[in-house]
């Protein structure tokens, strides 16, 4: 039953689909600054590691687990 209060729906528009024009995507948002200056070797080792995995598996954001698992990666252990 319609009683012409109906408001138009706006067309779902998924914003995560690369432009179909075939441009390169905008740069991708990261947790940590790209820019790894100022910091010691072993920590720019370990932000382009971090970096690298965020890449890899299209993640923005990581979680401890996966930085431990980085870390681990890089040879360090306890």
């Amino acid at each position: 039953m319609s009683h012409g209060l109906e408001t138009p729906v706006a067309p779902f528009i998924d914003r995560r689909a690369s432009d179909a024009k075939g441009s390169p995507p905008v740069c991708e948002r990261r947790q940590f600054t790209n820019s790894h200056e100022g910091l010691s070797p072993e920590a720019g080792e370990l932000a382009q590691a971090i970096d690298g995995y965020k890449l890899r598996h299209r993640r923005r954001f990581i979680t401890y687990e996966e930085m431990l698992a980085v870390i681990k990666s890089l040879g360090y252990q306890k």
